[in-house]
Parts: structure tokens; sequence; C-alpha cells
């Protein structure tokens, strides 16, 4: 067997004018760490940890890109208000030798209207049971002003001290609800045909690019598929990272799921509906989580490598890097991951388990992580900030 150190996990490697370390990035894990919509210490020091435990950069996550794209109170949404917030957090990741990056998005029909005071927009007027409320679809010149906001919001990342952005185009966030025909209806030039519900996503990255520079990169997380009758397959999914590419994104990430309808899809694992109940504060959603969680709320067993498949699919069609996410819990699954032509590899519960995870897979002190994939560190996001539930020994 290879030493840690001889291992293809540890070799530095590129994405646009950006260096990494090695080839692990966390992945963006919503902390619920930003009350008030800014930048906590506990936001800091959730990143400053995961950037001590070895990986090559940190995800921020979640940042909206304009004040109506929110879900909760509790996440951020760029200003000029926060950049000093955001510097001190890049500075700290940066003082531990690991790079910082931030994802950025829109809910779209999924914002709550509780928390952006007026209707939420999507593609098309849809029904959303996640919020029960209909949005209204948005108009030529509302693409328009959220593609403005897209571009302000990653060159205000930059000012800030971030080393690159991901663009949130999946798990039915705003631009994946024009990719996927299950939310996009329309009949204009941004609906029909793929290249036509890709028109507002590609426009964004080219106006991010625009903005920010060839060097700094843009990563893009989109679906793979999304899980459900009616939505994103793999074939037109491949068709827009072809089209993402085109438009000048850096690198994609092959995800899944979609939030507002099949959540856990992303995750796999256990559903924590017990804890989902006792961390929500609202009557009717404890209520309703409570009845019908299991029914709502589809459970999917954890496999290994579960995205794989349309991950190499992806990754065949494109010729900028692939980032692999989903399952990549052990070293050897990882480098394997990495000989067959993956680019860098991302992981997010296995460094809420343990924040060191990645130092002791360099020093071979582990070989895998022992997350179980409860998924209680996700009810947890809503209680004051994600944690491990198993680990604090927190119930």
């Amino acid at each position: 067997m290879k030493n840690s150190e001889e291992s293809k996990i540890f070799l530095s490697g590129k994405i646009a004018g950006l260096q990494l370390k090695n080839r692990i990035i966390r992945s963006g894990c919503f902390e619920g760490m930003s009350q008030g919509g800014r930048v906590t210490e506990q936001l800091v020091e959730h990143h400053r940890a995961v950037a001590a435990g070895g990986v090559a950069m940190t995800t921020v996550s979640y940042c909206s890109v304009s004040f109506d794209g929110r879900a909760f109170d509790h996440e951020l949404w760029m200003r000029d208000e926060i950049i000093p917030g955001l510097q001190k957090l890049t500075e700290t990741v940066h003082n531990e030798g690991t790079a910082a990056s931030i994802q950025l998005g829109h809910c779209g029909y999924f914002a709550s209207k509780k928390v952006i005071g007026k209707t939420p927009v999507g593609a098309s007027r849809k029904y959303n049971l996640f919020r029960n409320s209909f949005c209204k679809a948005m108009t030529g010149k509302e693409i328009e002003e959220k593609i403005e906001d897209f571009g302000n919001a990653a060159l205000m990342a930059k000012k800030a001290g971030f080393d690159a952005v991901e663009v949130h185009a999946g798990h039915g966030y705003l631009l994946s609800q024009f990719m996927s025909p299950f939310t996009n209806r329309r009949n204009d030039r941004y609906g029909g045909s793929v290249e036509n519900r890709m028109r507002f996503p590609a426009e964004v990255i080219e106006r991010i690019k625009k903005y920010v520079g060839n060097d700094f990169p843009v990563l893009v997380k989109m679906n793979q598929y999304d899980g459900m009758k009616g939505g994103l397959e793999i074939k037109e999914a491949v068709v827009s990272a072809r089209l993402f590419e085109k438009a000048g994104a850096d690198a994609i990430i092959p995800s899944c799921g979609f939030t507002s309808k099949t959540p856990f899809y992303m995750l796999r694992g256990k559903v924590p509906v017990k804890e989902m109940v006792s961390n929500k504060k609202n009557l009717f959603t404890k209520t309703g989580l409570a009845l019908f969680g299991r029914f709502m709320v589809r459970e999917v067993p954890f496999d290994k490598l579960f995205l794989l498949e349309g991950a190499r699919k992806t990754k065949d069609a494109v010729s900028i890097p692939v980032i692999y996410i989903g399952g990549a819990v052990s070293k050897a699954d990882m480098e394997n991951l990495l000989s067959e032509g993956f680019g860098f590899i991302q992981i997010g519960r296995a460094t809420i388990r343990d924040p060191e995870f990645v130092n002791k897979m360099k020093k071979g002190e582990v070989t895998e992580s022992d997350c179980d994939h409860c998924n209680r560190c996700v009810a947890a996001m809503d209680a004051g900030g994600v944690f491990c539930v198993t680990r604090e020994g927190k119930i």
C-alpha cells in the first residue's frame, strides 16, 4: 500500500488560476450560523477548524446574491455590510494554509415570504409544498436583475478575499429551477429546449467571469438528475455541463436532488424526523413534520460513491475539471476517483463528524470516515448551527 505522502489525494492541483495544496475540498454544507444574515464568530471558527483539519479549500454555504433569495433568516445575503466579516473569515482560513470559496445562489420559489417580505420568484408560477405557497414567474427584467446580482455578489466575494466562488445551480435553487423541466414551463427564450432553459444560468456565469476575470475560479454545482418524475435527467445534464463550460465555468460539481421535493436524495442515509421536529419553531411546520415527515421526506439508503455513474458521464463530456461529490468516504475510493480522471473531491459530513479527517488520512491514522450518515447534523442546522450530534453526545 502506498504511504499517504505518495497518495494522489495529497498532490496539488489547479482550478483556473488557483493552486490548491491537495485534492480535497470541503463542500458547501449549510452551517446555520449566520443569524440575521451576518457573519458570526461561530461561522468563522467552524471554517477555521475545517481549514486546520487539512482540506485544500473550504466552502462557505449558503450566501444569497440578494435579500429576496433566502429561505431562512440565518442565511447570508451578499452586501457591502458583511464584507468586513467575510474578510475576517477568509483571513482566518488563509492563516491555516487553506483556500476559501463561497457558495452563491438564490432560493427562487422556495424562498420564505416571511423572511423576504414578498412573494418569491421562480422560473414559472408553481406551488411549493415546502412553503405551502405559490411563486410568481420572473419577468425578463427580473432575470437581468438577478444576472447582475450574481455578478456583483461574485465581485464582492473576491473583494472579501475569497479564492473562488461556487455558483449553486443544483438542488432546486433558482438556477436549477430554470434548468429543470419540472419547474420551468416557460414558452419564451428561457423555456422549452435544454438550451433555452440553460440560457439564464449560462448568462449568470458569463456575467460573473466578466466581473471577476479569467484567473478567478468559478465552480458550478449542478444536478445530474433531480430525483423525481418530470425533473432533469442525466442526458440533459450532460448538455448543460457543456453549456456551463462554454459560458466560462472553470469546474463542474455534478450533484443531485431537489430541496423542495427530494431533499435527502442528495445526502442519502437516515431522515432524522424526531430531531427536525424538535428544532422547528413554527407550530404548523412542527405539526406537519411530526404527522407526515416520514411520508413527505423520502429516505434513500446511503451507498458509497452513489453519484459515480452520472459523474463519469459529465467528466467525459467536458474538458474542465469535474469535482466528484457523493459518498466518497474512504481513502481508497478517493484515490480511485482521482486515478480515473476526476480533478478534485468534495466531502461534507466527514468533516462535520471530524474536522481533522483529512489530516488523519494523511498521517495514516484513519483510512475511512466513521460518519454513520444518521443526518442528525442536518437537523442541527436549525438549532443554532451544524455539529456532529454523535461526536458531541447531544441528542
